[in-house]
């Protein structure tokens, strides 16, 4: 048996990363909420700050600050949990990855706000930052590896420690989560200090645009479950063990995470299928592989509901819907990762239009492709964090969750919810109309413009009504975490407030799983099929390098 809390040590390290993960999301979503005005011409911005600085600290600070950070935290506490608690060479790492992360954001946020970096956060060539902007994300993603080392060697420690026997389901699923991020990360790395820093500072004069892009994208997807995958160990892992259930199945559930390690990283070009310079063959072999994603995502979706199901009808539930009723509603922090689940499934259908040669002529470029991030990474993956957010912390500063708060945190999720529906659906009606993605006000008379404005409610009041509320809950939830770190009442005992990890039989699941070296060979080989004789074209019929543009 593992004990219920964890040594000072990972707790300092865990909330650490959590403040800066939640100082980056109000900061964020103030920025969001400044964009959503601003496309209404309802607002103007001072002379010193213009729409495309608070678009790129919107999408750096939420999509990567926030989550990257939060991850970590919640990997940190949780493999101290299961694992056993943090040698001190694993623990000073930890610290040396969390300092280089927290310099290379730093770094990467001031040249945002001193108007040196509004490339946005694809950082697209031939637009051209300030070189540090590029070392703040180089150090950034150094920072995330030496933490992922410092996590492994610890699951490598307890691996040869406990010869034989199959690692606990969390931890399994955090290295799983560091192998994708790691291999994933090796483009976004390439392409930024061989191609982006030399450039940047003029040690080289131009940039091959498109393997710059294609290097970002052989990254950006898989970022997508970088984000998603500790969601999915809340589900798996966490959600059971608050309803009173156990793992539906502990092979269904690693089998999983491997298949997401196999199939969502050789899949980048389906984000550049209007991008010339690209065979079609090479678009339709990664969009395949694409697909291939949705079947981890409906074995997921099969296990959480059996899950439910299972201990619904435990609990008395009778009928075929029965089991439905039974479920705890009134617990926040099952009731959060239930309604994130929920928006997944129209997300996920989206994702099938996006990733469609036909009907991503549509919607590229257009605002149905915010829509859709934010109803895939700003719900299911963010209300999962918050509902994890409502135990975490209080587990690591040993307070209570108390009613008022629990009641607030309810508030909390439903505001957010009905101002994502809000805002996520007009930019997906937007998008069809044809309203362009990453540009401010728009205010020329053509009849398609117009229609962007018309209607009974204006879709763009109507993201802005959406955008709004999303602030006001993504306030709401600030003044509850810093209640929970300083100053609800302290628990009366050591387990009042614990780290919950459901039950989950291994006995039956092959080794196989667990043999990584297996699973990472044939993710390169994967890798390699889909990437290197297009890469390979690229750098030899590319075209003349481009010049640095900066068109703020």
């Amino acid at each position: 048996m593992t004990a219920v809390s964890i040594p000072n040590p990972e707790r300092k390290l865990a909330l650490t990363n959590l403040g800066i993960a939640y100082t980056a999301f109000i900061i964020g979503t103030l920025c969001g909420l400044l964009q959503v005005f601003i496309r209404n011409d309802a607002l103007q911005l001072p002379v010193w700050l213009d729409y495309y600085q608070i678009l790129t600290a919107h999408g750096v600070l939420l999509a990567l600050i926030f989550t990257t950070f939060f991850i970590f935290g919640f990997f940190q506490s949780g493999m101290s949990r299961t694992l056993g608690a943090f040698g001190p060479k694993v623990v000073f790492w930890n610290w040396v990855g969390l300092i280089i992360t927290t310099t290379g954001t730093v770094m990467a946020t001031v040249m945002i706000v001193s108007g040196e970096a509004s490339v946005l956060y694809t950082f697209y060539a031939p637009m051209m930052a300030n070189g540090f902007f590029y070392v703040g994300l180089a150090l950034f993603v150094v920072g995330t590896w030496v933490q992922s080392f410092a996590l492994a060697g610890h699951y490598l420690v307890w691996r040869k420690a406990n010869k034989g026997e199959k690692s606990p389901l969390f931890a399994y699923m955090t290295v799983a989560t560091i192998i994708l991020w790691i291999i994933a990360c090796l483009g976004v790395v390439a392409t930024v200090l061989f191609q982006f820093i030399p450039w940047a500072f003029g040690w080289k004069e131009g940039i091959n645009v498109e393997l710059s892009r294609s290097l970002f994208w052989y990254f950006g997807h898989p970022l997508v479950y970088f984000w998603l995958l500790p969601a999915y160990i809340g589900w798996y892992v966490i959600v059971p063990k608050i309803i009173g259930g156990k793992v539906f199945s502990d092979s269904l559930a690693r089998l999983s995470f491997i298949l997401f390690i196999l199939f969502s990283i050789p899949v980048g070009f389906h984000h550049q299928l209007t991008e010339p310079g690209i065979a079609s063959f090479w678009k339709f072999l990664q969009t395949v592989l694409t697909f291939m994603v949705i079947v981890p995502s409906l074995m997921t979706a099969f296990s959480m509901f059996a899950v439910f199901e299972t201990r619904g009808r435990e609990l008395g539930g009778k009928g075929l819907f029965g089991w439905f009723r039974k479920l705890p509603w009134k617990d926040v922090r099952f009731t959060s990762i239930f309604i994130a689940m929920l928006f997944f499934i129209p997300g996920g259908a989206g994702g099938i239009i996006n990733a469609s040669f036909q009907m991503n002529e549509v919607i590229h470029n257009t605002l149905w492709v915010v829509g859709h991030f934010h109803i895939t990474v700003g719900t299911p993956v963010a209300m999962t964090f918050f509902g994890i957010t409502f135990w975490l912390i209080p587990f690591l500063t040993k307070r209570v969750f108390t009613k008022a708060l629990q009641r607030l945190a309810l508030i909390q999720i439903i505001t957010w919810s009905i101002g994502m529906v809000l805002m996520s659906t007009a930019q997906h009606v937007l998008g069809l109309f044809g309203a362009p993605r990453r540009t401010a006000y728009t205010g020329y008379q053509h009849e398609d413009a117009l229609a962007w404005f018309e209607g009974i409610i204006s879709n763009h009041v109507t993201m802005a009504v959406g955008g709004s509320i999303l602030f006001l809950s993504a306030s709401l939830l600030i003044f509850i975490v810093v209640q929970l770190a300083w100053f609800a009442p302290m628990a009366e005992s050591a387990t009042q407030e614990t780290f919950p990890i459901a039950e989950s039989d291994a006995r039956e699941t092959p080794g196989i799983l667990e043999n990584w070296t297996v699973w990472i060979g044939v993710a390169l080989v994967l890798i390699a099929v889909a990437y290197t004789i297009p890469v390979a074209d690229m750098i030899q019929h590319a075209p003349p390098d481009s010049d640095g543009f900066r068109t703020w």
